[in-house]
């Protein structure tokens, strides 16, 4: 049974996000940042993220090797700042070649 048409919008727009989102925190983190101001940054830019979706993504990024993080004291409280690693700059010049490719193809297709 197909689902309702709002149902499939919510799950495709999810889809398409989902690459985006991993594209778009790889970029932010080329300068350090922790949660809320990483949240801040791409929301400024037109990129509003979750606190659900935006630490599990960052906890994954991470166990695959492409964020380092440290804990330190900021403002009297403990904050975890995340950056990308050496093989997170590779990997997101790698991404970001194929995600221009690919919106070029997209956009010639439109």
């Amino acid at each position: 049974m197909t689902p309702p048409p709002d149902v499939l919008f919510e799950n495709l727009r999810l889809e398409l996000r989902r690459g985006c989102l991993t594209l778009a925190v790889l970029a932010q983190l080329r300068q350090e940042h922790y949660g809320y101001t990483l949240r801040k940054a791409l929301a400024e830019r037109g990129l509003v993220i979750d606190e659900s979706t935006l630490y599990p993504l960052l906890r994954r990024l991470e166990s695959q090797g492409l964020l380092a993080s440290e804990w330190r004291e900021e403002d009297k409280r403990n904050k975890r700042f995340y950056r990308l690693s050496p093989q997170g700059e590779t990997m997101f010049g790698l991404l970001l070649q194929e995600w221009q490719a690919i919106n070029t193809a997209v956009t010639n297709i439109l």
